[in-house]
């Protein structure tokens, strides 16, 4: 394998960064909308984050991203020649 622990362990980190930030919207009310909030706050504050099932939900979804990325990389289907050959780029 071309890719040490280390690099498998990087990739992962920033994807799960990425994921954590498209999560983080989903099931978020706010005080405006919920018709509530306390006197000083802004507005558009949520009410609840429930960031324990976001860092679950993202962890999941990483980790299948990645486990995908990582069988199309073992089987060929992802590789530096394949990619540049794709974007239209010589190797």
């Amino acid at each position: 394998m071309a890719y040490s622990i280390s690099t498998a362990f990087a990739i992962y980190f920033v994807l799960w960064w990425i994921v954590l930030f498209l999560t983080l919207p989903f099931g978020v009310r706010s005080q405006h909308e919920e018709g509530g909030g306390a006197e000083g706050t802004d507005p558009g504050a949520p009410i609840m984050a429930r960031m324990g099932r976001k860092l679950i939900w993202t962890t999941l979804i990483s980790a299948v991203i990645f486990g995908v990325a990582m069988w199309a990389y073992s089987a060929g289907y992802l590789s530096i020649e394949r990619l540049s050959k794709l974007m239209g780029t010589p190797f």
